[in-house]
């Protein structure tokens, strides 16, 4: 038994994996449910009536059952033409014709699309939507109702929205601030310390200068670490709490630095930066250059820039 439909639904899973429409719950239940929609129709409702209520029927099941998958209406549509060969299959034509061959075709989807990069079945849409709308402030239940308010909750996933405003929010801020990079902005010049030195000289180095961060440098150059002023109490309490007093003047910098995990290039575009300073809550970025310490990026840096820029709407 052929079953044309199944043609629209290779299109879906091949060349539209990550649209909800292609996934395996919709296109699986969503044929079989239709399927299935048809042959009790095809046996309870007269013609001329038969095609169109077999149609009605499997659309508003498949979006009860939340497995929206267009092609499930195009099986219902032709069961209902060719209503002979359904009811000699019986309950055989939902699972074997159209089960089987939609998951065949699922199987067939996931192996292609892995081999061509592309993620399918899409997981995870409820965790990854979570994580963009974080950065965007806004939460899964927000994104939601966003494509529900334009229609698009059957053409796009909570997640592939986030996406997309993420990347036009990122597009828009680089060309906001286009051309200006982390060199143009970064503190200069720069105060640097060593790894041997002790915790009253860096807390010299805060008193001395207005400055919220202390880069921790080798010899070469090259960055070891960071040493906030946050970092100079957690010592300080920890010896109290147990009660000795001497401990503390041991430490130095190398003790209680903490790792850079964010760092920027110096020829990197400043925009690209400041969702991390917006969304993620960095304090300061260490700027490099050929492998060397040439500077740091702070929040101080970004609002003086954000500032600048307002009054100089040339630039947008």
């Amino acid at each position: 038994m052929i079953i044309a439909p199944m043609g629209a639904s290779a299109v879906l899973l091949f060349c539209a994996p990550n649209s909800p429409l292609a996934q395996p719950w919709s296109a699986i239940l969503g044929n079989m449910s239709s399927a299935l929609v048809a042959l009790l129709v095809i046996a309870l409702v007269p013609s001329p009536w038969t095609a169109a209520v077999a149609v009605g029927l499997a659309i508003l099941v498949m979006m009860l059952l939340r497995a929206l998958h267009p092609p499930g209406g195009a099986v219902a549509l032709l069961s209902a033409l060719d209503p002979e060969p359904v009811l000699n299959a019986g309950l055989w034509f939902v699972i074997g014709p159209v089960g089987v061959v939609t998951v065949a075709l699922v199987l067939t989807a996931t192996g292609y699309n892995r081999l061509t990069g592309r993620v399918y079945p899409f997981r995870q849409m409820e965790e990854a939507a979570d994580r963009v709308g974080q950065r965007l402030g806004l939460t899964n239940e927000a994104l939601e109702a966003l494509l529900a308010r334009f229609h698009q909750s059957a053409n796009m996933g909570a997640a592939d929205l986030g996406r997309v405003l993420a990347a036009a929010e990122e597009v828009a801020v680089r060309q906001r601030f286009n051309g200006i990079t982390c060199g143009d902005v970064m503190t200069r010049p720069l105060i640097t310390t060593s790894s041997g030195t002790s915790l009253a000289n860096v807390a010299a180095l805060f008193r001395e200068h207005p400055i919220k961060s202390v880069p921790v440098s080798g010899p070469d150059g090259r960055l070891l670490g960071l040493v906030l002023q946050a970092d100079l109490l957690h010592p300080l309490i920890a010896v109290d709490e147990a009660g000795r007093g001497g401990q503390a003047s041991e430490l130095a910098a190398g003790d209680v630095m903490r790792p850079p995990t964010e760092i920027a290039s110096h020829d990197q575009p400043i925009g690209s930066l400041l969702h991390r300073f917006a969304r993620q809550g960095a304090e300061v970025v260490p700027v490099m250059q050929e492998g060397r310490l040439a500077g740091v990026l702070t929040r101080s840096d970004v609002l003086r820039l954000v500032l600048e820029v307002s009054r100089e709407p040339s630039r947008a």
